[in-house]
């Protein structure tokens, strides 16, 4: 008997009306787990590399994890993925919330969606009921006015809904996908493939309940996680302040990304930091299944240009760094206005911001002019402005149309030395954290097989002085200087990874796993056994992240990525020029050669591919005549 899992993913055909259900077996649960690996592995077995990420052909997975729904702080996380609609490449996002744990008891563990349907749909799931329904009263629709049309149709309150806005209807790359307004699938543009498939919406209701090997130590984990966390620092941090409380640190220490990565800090940021965002906006704390950090902000207030309702989501650090820093805005309404406008449409905030500031760039530098925006000025600073953009991109109206495309291809059609504002790694826009204070974290941005994304790799400042207590089990003994760009630095992102990995694999919270946060990996072990009734171990569980990761490269190279675009933004090469990191950047021929060694030291050649002897290492003798060019 399966424990922890239901042994069944749902795959379901658009284009023919249809569904089935797949029961894979223990042995490929124990493989790839959940989240990354299950995305990954269902994306090279696919071969979908060649088709149009905004075509029929293209897969979208939905993906719980084997230890999903179980009542631990932090097991409520799921992955969706594709072929990014952005990249055009590898697409992985994880959010949290309750839509994950809520199919798990629906009695499914994943959901495979393939084809697009003749005209809008949307997939109810109610236990054994799956039906694709007409969707076509929903398209159109914010992401509060489908889940509350939903509620309505289904007559069900405690209906669980993944939904997109009219963003992924209008199939902008970075569209991203929500549930309850407050829990985001933001990187990659995963809104923009449900758009392409007329799927509005998956909305859920599960009755069931998972079995566990051992209740009593589940129950037994819970409780100790749930203490430790009312006394483990970064965590009563993040559930008295959220994340708004990284803004001040960020800035003071130097590596607060400002005017679209000119700066590391930003004269305005006091006004975004926790404590006006307390006294100013905030209402009440929200929080996911089963978790007591409890760090979601809510947020309320009655402003006539900046209005800001409870319902519709709060601001997390990206989110002020987006709309606030990297655009010089430190207007705290305005920005959380912002944020819940794309909350509402669908836009991914991260790409939102840094599409914004380089519009603001251009524009201060004459390359975009009054012509180009309906005679409307984009300066720094100018609050109005982006709200403006925000709407405009949403709607693909007049300049709106150009930046909805990312900063990639919009810099390609603006032309005129737009490129050299265009800030991207593998076509992704950058999450907001300077490289050049977190080199490591650098070496992440470069490496992620996303493009730059900032849960796709360890944060050196964690891992100072006694820190790096909390990588001891990764066997990284030796505490980092994040400034530092050595041999070890390169070593410690190479293990770091892997630990960091664990939570996309498992569909775990960054807020309450490992390694930052209360639970330890020796904990973290025994609940996969307690959950699962398997004899496993930290090794087996880094065995797949490894496998993820190495699959994530292998459908990359496949898309015709190459070492070149393992890199960093131009301006992490230049000095920065003010501040606590003054003169500091990345060296790029020792860079090049950070890379090299990171691909040494992951088993893989000189062009990044992984060697035979790595996929046989990893069980993954399927990929070989693949990947060694036999036949692709």
């Amino acid at each position: 008997m399966a424990h922890g899992y239901n042994g069944k993913i749902l795959d379901v055909d658009l284009t023919a009306g249809t569904h089935e259900i797949k029961q894979p077996g223990e042995r490929w649960y124990r493989t790839y787990f959940g989240g990354s690996g299950i995305i990954a592995e269902t994306l090279v077995a696919e071969d979908i590399s060649g088709v149009d990420p905004l075509g029929p052909d293209n897969v979208l997975i939905f993906a719980c994890s084997v230890v999903t729904g179980a009542p631990i702080s932090g097991f409520n996380r799921y992955s969706v993925g594709a072929k990014s609609a952005l990249t055009g490449g590898f697409a992985e996002t994880e959010a949290a919330g309750y839509w994950g744990p809520e199919l798990k008891f629906a009695g499914y563990d994943g959901i495979i969606i393939r084809g697009a349907a003749k005209k809008p749909v949307y997939l109810w799931i109610s236990d054994d009921q799956v039906e694709i329904r007409d969707g076509s009263d929903l398209w159109g629709l914010d992401n509060w006015q489908t889940l509350g049309k939903l509620q309505e149709i289904t007559g069900e309150k405690k209906v669980r809904v993944a939904s997109i806005g009219p963003a992924g209807e209008k199939l902008i790359p970075y569209a991203c996908l929500q549930n309850d307004l407050e829990h985001f699938n933001g990187r990659t543009g995963m809104g923009a493939i449900m758009g392409s498939k007329n799927l509005k919406a998956i909305a859920v209701r599960g009755t069931g309940k998972l079995s566990f090997a051992d209740p009593d130590k589940v129950k037994e984990i819970g409780k100790w996680h749930r203490e430790r966390i009312k006394e483990h620092p970064p965590n009563i941090g993040l559930s008295k302040f959220g994340t708004p409380a990284l803004m001040e640190g960020v800035n003071a220490s130097g590596f607060l990304p400002t005017r679209n990565f000119k700066e590391g800090q930003f004269e305005g940021a006091d006004k975004l930091s926790a404590g006006p965002y307390h006294e100013i906006i905030f209402h009440s704390r929200g929080t996911c299944w089963s978790c007591s950090v409890a760090c979601k902000r809510r947020v309320e207030l009655d402003d006539p240009d900046y209005p800001l309702d409870k319902n519709l989501g709060g601001c997390e650090y990206e989110a002020l760094a987006a709309l606030g820093s990297m655009c010089a805005i430190d207007n705290l309404p305005a920005v959380a206005h912002g944020t819940q406008l794309c909350n509402l449409l669908g836009l991914d905030v991260v790409s939102v911001g840094a599409v914004i500031a380089f519009a603001m760039e251009c524009f201060e530098n004459g390359i975009l002019t009054e012509e180009d925006t309906d005679g409307r000025s984009l300066r720094y600073g100018d609050a109005e402005a982006m709200v403006w953009l925000i709407k405009q991109i949403a709607a693909r109206e007049g300049i709106g149309e150009v930046l909805s495309l990312g900063v990639k291809k919009a810099a390609e059609k603006i032309g005129r030395g737009a490129e050299r504002y265009a800030f991207h790694i593998k076509g992704q826009e950058l999450a907001f954290h300077d490289g050049r204070g977190k080199t490591g974290m650098g070496l992440g941005f470069a490496l992620s097989p996303t493009g730059a994304d900032h849960v796709e790799t360890p944060h050196d400042v964690a891992f100072q002085g006694d820190g790096i207590s909390k990588l001891f089990p990764m066997g990284l003994l030796d505490p980092v200087d994040p400034v530092k760009t050595d041999a070890a630095k390169v070593r410690f992102f190479c293990i770091g990874q892997k630990a960091w990995g664990i939570n996309n694999l498992l569909g775990l919270c960054n807020f309450c796993s490992v390694p930052i946060h209360a639970l330890t990996f020796t904990k973290l072990v025994e609940a996969v056994q307690a959950i699962t009734g398997w004899e496993t171990s930290l090794y087996e569980i880094v065995l797949g992240v490894e496998r993820a990761n190495v699959m994530a490269r292998v459908f990359n190279n496949r898309c015709g990525f190459t070492p070149d675009d393992d890199t960093v933004i131009r301006r992490w090469f230049e000095k920065m020029p003010a501040g606590p990191l003054k003169g500091l950047r990345f060296d790029p021929d020792k860079f090049r050669g950070w890379i090299e060694l990171y691909y040494e030291m992951s088993g893989w050649d000189k062009d990044g591919r992984p060697t035979k002897g790595k996929l046989v290492e990893l069980g993954l003798d399927w990929l070989q005549e693949a990947e060694t060019g036999e036949a692709r």
